[in-house]
Parts: structure tokens; C-alpha cells; sequence
């Protein structure tokens, strides 16, 4: 907490007597997920810590999913110029834009300290908004997601045959690798997730962290919480802005922006994961099984993962080329803490 207060006394140092002269901004932000969540409530800090930085004068307004565009037309309509701003996880476009899965929603990803290295500092961040060029958007990271858990389940997975004819809402490209082991795969908007599980739509489902999971609700309908994510590693939700409106702002106005984003992103950093733990505590309380895959379970969809990710390179070069840049990356960062790894000591 120290840390952060410093991060931002720094940045409102930095940018006060730029900012009497800047234009006051309210920025219009379609979320894609509630701010009654903990993912909605991350848009809403990083409005904070703008408010802070520019005593008042730059600041965001979230709405909710449905109050101005559905959560799956963010893309679209931040284009378009529909709304100026979105608020969304980047794996909602995997249909779209072939590199999309790489943030966020990748099988058997790296190490989130290794996924945000790329973004910030290797060719993340420059592919992505090379994708995105296209559509006239400006796209900042700005919050951070750990590996979510494998899902919900309304029944025991003991091996890759309980997937045949299951029926699982998951995202990204996770879903090809559950198809090939018969399982009929939906992505579902984070709103509608409940009900789609309540109401049959949906045997399984995989959403979030169990923080969100919690609030929405699934303990009451699926008693078994798998773990690993094998097909979500570490992400990040981007704040997706309108280039024409990101263009009309001043520097020290886009630099208030870029700030916030990484304040926001170290603050959940080191706060994210105690509190998952203290929810898992909570949800086993209530007579939640909390589970592993199998070693045997986690190889063989790893073997399918593989399959998909020649299938995907075939199909979208530009995925191939930034998932090999994303691994060359990783493999660095792996390097080095493999030149400090300590023996086992008892």
C-alpha cells in the first residue's frame, strides 16, 4: 500500500502544474463486465487514480454491461465511434483479430510475470495495437487477471472421457482443445453465465477468479471447482479507446491515462492473489470440492493444445508470429530463474 500512494504522490507531482492547463475530460467507458464485481470495481480505481493525478479534471465514467452496448459489441462500437471507450478482457475479439487469445485466454500460458515483460517491454503491447490499428483504436493495459481456475463442474472429471458430450461455456482457444475431446463448447457473456449454468444451457462453465466466481454466484449450482487454468493463463482487461478521441487529448492528458493503467496493474499485482485464497477458504466452507486435474488429464489436453496451436498458426500468420515472440520472451525470463534457482532445503 505504501508503495502505491508513493507510485501515485510521484505522478501527481509530476503532472499538477501541467495540468491547470489542460481541458477537463470525462471519458464514457462501456464495461464488459459489472462494476458490482471486482473487474468492473478495476475500471472504477483506475478512474480514481486519474482523479488523483489531475486533481479532477480527467476522470471515466464506467456503465455497466447493457447500459449504453452489449458486452460482445465493445470492439465494434468503440470503432465505430458508437462510445468513445470500452472496458473488456481482449479474448472477447479471439473472432476477430487472430493474436487476441495471446492476452488473456492462452492454453498452457507462461508465467504472468513473464506475460506482462512481453506486453510492457518485449513486442506485446506493439503487435496488439498493430492489430488493432485497423479498427481506429488505442488500446492500454490496465489491469491485471492471475491464471483463472479450470472451471465449474456439476460432476467429477476424472479423466478426458468425462468431457464427451459435456456441454461448457469457456472462452478462447481452450475451447478447441475441450472439442477435440467431445465436449460442446459456448462462449457466454460474464452476465448471463449464472443463468446458462442454472438453467441447463450449460453443463460447466469457466469464468474468472474466484473472487468474481463467488459473487456471481456459481457455488450455488456447481459444487466442483477444478484447478489448474490450463486454458487461461495471466491476462490483463484493456482500456480500449476511440483513436480519434485519444488523439484530441493532450500529452500530459494521455500520460495521466498510461499511468493510471500501470498504477492499477501493480496494485492488483500484489493484492489479487491473497484474496483468492481467502475466497477458496469461503467457497470450501460451503462445501465446494476443490479440485485438481489429473496429471494424466492436464498431458493429454496438453498434446491436443499443441494439435491446436499448428491448426491457429496455419490459419493466422500473425498469430504464429507473435505467439513465437511471446515464447522466445518467456523463455528468457525462464532462463534467468533458472540460473538462480536454489536447491530444496530442509
Amino acid at each position: 500500500m505504501k508503495f502505491q500512494k508513493t507510485l501515485l504522490a510521484i505522478s501527481v507531482t509530476a503532472f499538477s502544474s501541467a495540468v491547470v492547463a489542460s481541458e477537463a475530460v470525462r471519458l464514457d467507458v462501456a464495461s464488459a463486465f459489472s462494476t458490482q464485481t471486482f473487474f468492473g470495481k478495476s475500471a472504477q480505481n483506475v478512474s480514481g487514480d486519474l482523479e488523483t493525478m489531475s486533481d479532477g479534471n480527467v476522470s471515466m465514467r464506467v456503465y455497466d454491461p447493457g447500459e449504453l452496448i452489449p458486452a460482445f459489441d465493445i470492439l465494434s462500437s468503440v470503432s465505430s465511434g458508437a462510445v468513445p471507450a470500452g472496458w473488456s478482457t481482449i479474448a472477447y475479439f479471439g473472432g476477430t483479430i487472430p493474436v487476441a487469445n495471446l492476452y488473456g485466454a492462452l492454453p498452457f500460458s507462461p508465467t504472468a510475470e513473464a506475460v506482462f515483460s512481453w506486453t510492457f517491454d518485449g513486442d506485446g503491447r506493439e503487435l496488439l495495437q498493430s492489430s488493432l490499428d485497423q479498427y481506429g483504436i488505442k488500446v492500454l493495459p490496465c489491469s491485471y487477471i492471475p491464471q483463472e481456475p479450470g472451471g465449474w463442474f456439476n460432476k467429477e472429471i476424472n479423466s478426458t472421457e468425462d468431457f464427451q458430450g459435456l456441454s461448457m461455456r469457456i472462452s478462447g482457444l481452450g475451447a478447441r482443445v475441450l472439442n477435440e475431446f467431445g465436449a460442446s463448447t459456448q462462449l457466454i457473456a460474464g452476465d448471463e453465465v449464472y443463468l446458462a449454468l442454472e438453467r441447463g444451457r450449460v453443463d460447466a462453465a469457466e469464468f474468472s477468479i474466484p473472487e468474481v466466481d463467488n459473487a456471481l454466484g456459481l457455488s450455488e449450482i456447481a459444487e466442483n471447482y477444478y484447478f489448474p487454468g490450463w486454458h487461461q493463463g495471466a491476462g490483463w482487461l484493456a482500456l480500449l479507446i476511440n483513436q480519434s478521441v485519444w488523439d484530441g487529448y493532450s500529452d500530459v492528458q494521455q500520460a495521466q491515462f498510461e499511468t493510471a493503467c500501470r498504477a492499477n496493474i501493480q496494485r492488483e499485482f500484489s493484492s489479487v492473489i491473497p484474496k483468492q485464497m481467502e475466497v477458496l477458504d469461503d467457497l470450501r466452507a460451503q462445501g465446494v470440492n476443490v479440485e485438481r486435474f489429473s496429471d494424466e488429464i492436464l498431458s493429454e489436453m496438453h498434446e491436443a493444445w499443441q494439435a491446436v496451436v499448428e491448426e491457429e498458426r496455419n490459419e493466422n500468420p500473425t498469430f504464429g508470429e507473435a505467439y513465437d515472440s511471446l515464447m522466445s520472451h518467456a523463455a528468457m525470463i525462464e532462463e534467468w530463474y533458472d540460473l538462480q534457482a536454489l536447491p530444496s532445503v530442509r
